[in-house]
C-alpha cells in the first residue's frame, strides 16, 4: 500500500514504530485501547527471523524497553493500538459481536518486500470486547509459536509468532493458576470473515464499500480494477481458501474450530487452538474438547470451508449487485466453484506426495491433464488413503516411506503393515506384510514415481501432538528445552536427523492425546 511505509528506527527511546492504516481507515471497527502492563515481564521466545523481515533488530528486543515495547507499552509515537470488531459463526451459531477480547492491533510494519504486516497482541489483558478474563496462559501461547513455525517450514500460509513474553501474572484456567503470557503475531491481516459479516450487520454500505476496496489492495492487487470490487475480492478469498484447505488436508493438519471469525481474508492459518496433526488416518479425527458432533473433523474442514465463504458472500451481498436476487444467483455461481477448485489443489498437491505430478513431468505423455489422467490419479490416491484407514496407519510416516518404495525398497512400508501403531488405542495392526497393496502398488510404480520430488514434500517431521504438549507441558513448570529442540526441529521439516528419530514416530501406544483445548 502506497505511503504508509513505517520509519524503520527502532531504540529504546522511541520504542517500535508502527502505523494506523487499519485504526484510521476503519474507526467504526474498532475500539482505541491500551494493553495491560505486567509487572514481572520476561521474554520466553522470540522469533529473530520475524523480527528482521519486519525491520526490528532482535538484540534490542530482547532488552528491557525491547520487551515493553513488544507488550504495547513502549511504541513510538502515533501508534494507536486497537481491538478490532467482528462478527462471527461459531460451531454454526451466530454471534452478532465477538471482537478482539483480549488481544490488540498495535499497528502496521512493512516487512523486507514492501508489505504490510499487522503487529498483534494476544492475552493482553480486557478489552470491551472481553467474554473471559482477557489473558492468556502460557501453553497456547507457545502452541501458536511452535504450530506458526512448523506451518511455516511446511510452507503453508500462516500467521507467525513473533515473541511470547511471561506476564508474571498467574491466570486460572477451570480449578489451576497457570502461568500468564502474552502472543505478540504478525500476520498479513487480521481481516476475517467476521470483520465483514460486522460491518455487513451495520447496513452501512459505504463503509463495506471503503473494506473491500481496503482488502483488495492489500491482499489481492492484481483484482483491484475489476469492474465488480466486491465479486473479485470474493473470488480472491475463495482461490485463497481452497488452496489453503488442500494444504492443510494434504499434511494431515486440523484446525478444530473453523468459525467464520477465524476464517483469514488473506489465506493465511490464524487462531492456533485446539489443533492437531493425525496420527493414524482417519477423517473423523477431532481434537476440539467442545466439538461433540465432529463438525471441524479432518474430513469435514472441505465441506466448512465452503460453507463459511458461503457466509462470506452474503455479507457481500448488497455489493454483488443492485437486484438482490441477481446478488444471490452470482453469489451461488462463485461458491458452487470452490469444489473444484479445492480438489484441484488437492489433486496437485496429492500427486506430488505420490511422485506423479504430471503436469510439469516431462516424462507424462501430454502436458495437458486429460480427464483421463485426473480419474486414474484420483483413484490411486483415494485407494491408498482409504488402505491407510483401514489398517490405522500413521499418515506422515507412510507417505515419507512410500519414498523408498518408489526407490525398489518396500522394507519401510512392510514394516508400516506389520508394526504401526494404531493412534487411537492401544491395539497394532494385524494385517502383516502381505496386506501391503500389490495391485496399487503395480499401478503406481508404472507411472514412475519421482522418489527425490516425494522427499521434497512429504515432511519427515510434523508437530506431533504428544511431543507438543510434552514441550508445553515442561515450559509451564520453567523448563523451555524441550519446546527449543522441537521447534529446531520442525523448522527443517524434510531432512532427516538420525539423533531426533522419536520427533518422527506417532504416539506411544496409552499416551496418544485425543483431544487438545483452545485456551481461552
Amino acid at each position: 500500500m502506497q505511503g504508509q511505509q513505517v520509519r524503520e528506527q527502532d531504540t529504546s527511546e522511541i520504542g517500535i514504530g508502527v502505523s494506523d492504516v487499519y485504526a484510521s481507515a476503519f474507526p467504526e471497527l474498532a475500539v482505541p485501547w491500551e494493553a495491560g502492563e505486567p509487572e514481572r515481564p520476561a521474554l520466553l521466545v522470540l522469533n529473530d527471523a520475524v523480527a528482521r523481515d519486519i525491520g526490528l533488530e532482535p538484540r534490542w528486543l530482547r532488552s528491557e524497553s525491547g520487551v515493553r515495547s513488544l507488550l504495547g507499552n513502549e511504541l513510538a509515537e502515533g501508534a494507536r493500538p486497537v481491538a478490532q470488531a467482528y462478527a462471527g459463526h461459531q460451531f454454526g451459531n451466530y454471534s452478532a459481536r465477538l471482537g478482539d477480547g483480549r488481544a490488540l492491533l498495535l499497528g502496521e510494519r512493512t516487512n523486507a518486500l514492501g508489505e504490510l504486516r499487522d503487529l498483534h497482541l494476544k492475552g493482553s489483558g480486557p478489552t470491551p470486547f472481553a467474554r473471559s478474563d482477557g489473558y492468556a496462559a502460557i501453553g497456547p501461547m507457545l502452541r501458536e509459536y511452535v504450530l506458526g513455525e512448523a506451518m511455516h517450514a511446511l510452507g503453508i500460509r500462516t500467521t507467525r509468532a513473533l515473541a511470547v513474553i511471561d506476564t508474571g501474572r498467574r491466570v486460572r484456567r477451570d480449578a489451576e493458576l497457570l502461568p500468564g503470557a502474552v502472543l505478540v503475531r504478525v500476520a498479513r491481516s487480521h481481516l476475517r470473515v467476521g470483520t465483514f459479516q460486522y460491518a455487513r450487520s451495520m447496513r452501512d454500505e459505504e463503509l463495506l464499500s471503503r473494506l473491500v476496496a481496503h482488502a483488495l489492495e492489500r491482499h489481492y492487487p492484481e483484482r483491484q480494477d475489476d469492474d465488480t470490487p466486491a465479486l473479485a475480492l470474493l473470488d480472491g478469498v475463495i482461490e485463497a481458501q481452497a488452496q489453503l484447505v488442500a494444504d492443510w488436508m494434504l499434511v494431515g493438519f486440523i484446525h478444530g474450530v473453523m468459525n467464520t471469525d477465524n476464517v483469514s481474508i488473506a489465506g493465511e492459518t490464524i487462531d492456533y487452538g485446539p489443533c492437531a496433526f493425525m496420527d493414524a488416518f482417519e477423517p473423523t479425527t477431532v481434537f476440539s474438547s467442545i466439538d461433540h458432533n465432529g463438525r471441524y473433523s479432518y474430513g469435514n474442514q472441505p465441506g466448512v470451508a465452503q460453507w463459511n465463504l458461503a457466509r462470506f458472500a452474503e455479507a457481500l451481498l448488497p455489493l454483488l449487485d443492485g437486484d438482490e436476487t441477481r446478488a444471490i444467483e452470482i453469489a451461488e455461481d462463485r461458491i458452487g466453484r470452490f469444489a473444484a477448485l479445492y480438489e484441484s489443489a488437492w489433486l496437485r498437491g496429492m500427486r506430488a506426495k505420490l511422485g506423479i505430478s504430471h503436469g510439469e513431468d516431462s516424462r507424462a505423455a501430454s502436458t495437458t491433464d486429460s480427464d483421463e489422467a485426473v480419474h486414474r490419479d484420483t483413484e490411486l490416491a483415494q485407494t491408498i488413503l482409504q488402505d491407510l484407514r483401514d489398517h490405522r496407519l500413521d499418515y506422515t510416516g507412510f507417505f515419507r516411506a512410500l519414498a523408498d518404495a518408489a526407490r525398489g525398497d518396500d522394507t519401510a512400508i512392510r514394516a508400516f503393515y506389520t508394526s504401526s501403531a494404531d493412534a487411537g488405542s492401544d491395539q497394532r495392526s494385524a494385517a502383516g506384510a502381505d496386506a501391503w497393496p500389490r495391485p496399487w502398488t503395480e499401478a503406481w510404480r508404472a507411472l514412475e514415481p519421482d522418489a527425490d520430488a516425494m522427499d521434497r514434500v512429504n515432511p519427515v517431521y510434523v508437530p506431533r501432538n504428544h511431543l507438543v504438549e510434552e514441550a508445553l507441558d515442561a515450559a509451564t513448570a520453567g523448563d523451555l528445552a524441550p519446546l527449543t529442540r522441537l521447534v529446531e526441529v520442525l523448522r527443517a521439516p524434510f531432512d532427516v536427523r538420525p539423533d531426533r528419530a522419536r520427533f518422527a514416530l506417532p504416539a506411544p501406544a496409552g499416551s496418544w492425546i485425543g483431544t487438545t483445548f483452545c485456551g481461552t
